[in-house]
């Protein structure tokens, strides 16, 4: 029963994330409601929208994509995929109020790359379910994109992913080259023990968890049988994010925070998607068991989601990392931007039925190591 109310406080905890979102969509009020935070002497407005739709997604994706297993759980499963399409159609719609910057500055390669993230998760609920005219929007969105150079960073896979969802959705004309430039550079980047450099230089913060191993293994699953070298690096894709992941499980405290270290805090617990991620595929490493990732999330969630000041008054979220801290904000981040949190709710695309959700509590790594009790000794890859 505890394990059911574990569920039901993410379920709960997302919906609220999703709400003002999806909902504003849906009356096609996304651009008149909408509150945007934003640095002072910064314009992220035209930005905001099309960073709060996909980055909600793609954390929402695969619980929209999973039949449910109790009937009041799958009531609102359907209702929020209908939602949810119809909320790419209003961003994609060229008549729409909201229809969404996707080719104006280099911005939207980002987060149209997150909403081919998303679709690539829930490709039945997300794609399939698309009427063929909001389809042929998505695409023309999609494609509008190749006209800019992505940074020579992360974003290297932010172009990856949309050639890899077109490729999904059939296009003959998909790009292999962005997708193996991708590939070829990150091999080059790789520093080790689980960890890339997110360009030239390291950077000591999240990016290998908020883009560079999830998208790496969505794209080797998605089009690595393409070529023979693409599927030889599958591998040592999945098993460098294995490792990273068992390294962000070790950096959740007893009191379920973790280190504010690096760039983009605001996206709060959004940090621990590449562990999120694991724990949906079912492939944790060695030595990880699910229930200890559930607990370990659960309680970074409560940290980072209940600390006043999270939510504005009408549900929005706010820049911060624990609570209402604009100052965290970089000149990049906005209020769209910082649905990326939702990328921590990955696990419930598992059923309810799964033994992340059904196996007992467990306290993890941190907890029982700052408590005397023994914990595994811990390796490099």
């Amino acid at each position: 029963m505890a394990n059911n109310k574990e569920r039901d406080y993410w379920l709960d905890s997302m919906l609220k994330i999703a709400n003002p979102i999806l909902f504003h969509l849906k009356d096609r009020s996304l651009k008149k409601e909408m509150s945007i935070e934003m640095r002072e002497g910064t314009n992220r407005e035209q930005f905001s929208h099309l960073e709060g739709l996909a980055r909600l997604l793609v954390g929402v994706a695969p619980w929209l994509e999973q039949v449910c297993e109790t009937s009041e759980e799958e009531a609102l499963r359907v209702k929020y995929a209908e939602l949810a399409r119809e909320a790419i159609d209003a961003g994609t719609d060229p008549q729409s109020p909201d229809y969404m910057n996707f080719s104006d500055d280099i911005q939207p390669i980002v987060d149209t790359a997150f909403l081919a993230h998303a679709l690539l998760r829930a490709p039945i609920e997300l794609w399939e379910k698309l009427d063929a005219r909001v389809k042929c929007n998505v695409i023309v969105a999609f494609k509008s994109t190749r006209t800019k150079k992505p940074v020579f960073s992360n974003w290297l896979l932010f172009s990856a992913i949309i050639e890899a969802f077109l490729y999904k959705a059939g296009e003959e004309d998909w790009d292999p080259m962005r997708i193996d430039y991708a590939f070829k550079q990150f091999e080059q980047w790789y520093v080790g023990d689980g960890v890339y450099s997110d360009g030239p230089e390291y950077h000591h913060d999240y990016y290998n968890s908020f883009v560079i191993h999830p998208m790496l293994v969505d794209l080797v699953e998605t089009v690595g049988h393409e070529y023979r070298d693409w599927e030889g690096i599958k591998g040592s894709i999945v098993k460098r994010s294995q490792r990273f992941a068992a390294i962000q499980e070790r950096t959740i405290s007893p009191e379920g925070t973790f280190p504010p270290v690096g760039r983009s805090l605001a996206y709060r617990c959004g940090v621990f998607q590449s562990l999120a991620q694991h724990a949906l595929r079912g492939d944790l490493p060695s030595g990880l068991p699910p229930a200890q990732v559930r607990s370990a999330l659960s309680a970074v969630m409560k940290r980072t989601l209940e600390a006043p000041g999270t939510f504005t008054e009408s549900g929005w979220l706010t820049i911060g990392f624990c609570g209402h801290q604009p100052g965290i904000g970089e000149v990049y981040i906005s209020t769209g931007s910082v649905y990326l949190c939702a990328a921590a709710f990955l696990p419930l695309g598992l059923p309810a039925s799964d033994p992340f959700w059904t196996d007992p509590p467990m306290e993890w790594t941190a907890k029982r190591a700052w408590s005397g009790q023994e914990i595994p000794l811990d390796h490099a890859h």
